[in-house]
């Protein structure tokens, strides 16, 4: 009888070390693939970019060191690699578009352009996807990283080899500053 329990409580815990282990690895793959997702979002920007520089580059002759930043921004976003310098890299070539395009309101042509007008609206469609595709990544990596540290799970973490994934977070000052609206009409001449 003492036999027959042992036996089942092996079993039990056999049983239940295999299901830990496949979450952790099920998790593991939902990490990477939730990475690739923000890579296939970062490739289409970083290939809309180019498109957008040489648009505007016939209008803007006298902005040429704000094209050439978007563009080394940019060539620094592509070479990034891992989470933290791919964040670093991408927040420096969000501020670089960000000049760029404040730089436009001074060119009246430039924001009647419709291929202008159709890159940044491309643009801002890429944004909002890399910032959904980064909470997922952030949401998944969180749970990953919250199953391999839960006890008893812990014990198994090490036979999945799983490490924490580091997360996306913002480390340009620029990024976390709240952007200023001003919905104010002009004053009309007393």
């Amino acid at each position: 009888m003492t036999t027959i329990i042992l036996l089942v409580v092996l079993a039990v815990v056999a049983i239940w070390m295999v299901g830990a282990y496949n979450a952790l690895i099920s998790l593991k793959n939902q990490v990477v693939n939730a990475w690739k997702q923000i890579d296939v979002q970062l490739k289409r920007r970083h290939d809309l970019i180019p498109n957008l520089v040489s648009t505007v580059k016939g209008y803007m002759q006298y902005e040429q060191s704000t094209l050439e930043a978007v563009i080394s921004a940019r060539n620094r976003a592509v070479a990034a690699q891992g989470v933290p310098a791919t964040a670093r890299a991408e927040g420096e070539l969000t501020q670089a578009l960000g000049r760029l395009f404040a730089l436009q309101e001074s060119y009246p042509e430039l924001r009647s352009s419709q291929n202008v007008l159709q890159l940044q609206e491309e643009l801002t469609s890429t944004e909002n996807k890399i910032g959904f595709a980064r909470q997922l990544y952030n949401d998944v990596s969180t749970q990953y990283n919250t199953r391999q540290a839960q006890f008893p799970t812990s014990l198994v973490a090490g036979l999945a080899k799983a490490s924490p994934a580091e997360l996306w977070e913002i480390e340009e000052p620029g990024e976390r500053g709240v952007p200023k609206v001003d919905l104010s009409f002009p004053k009309p001449p007393a």
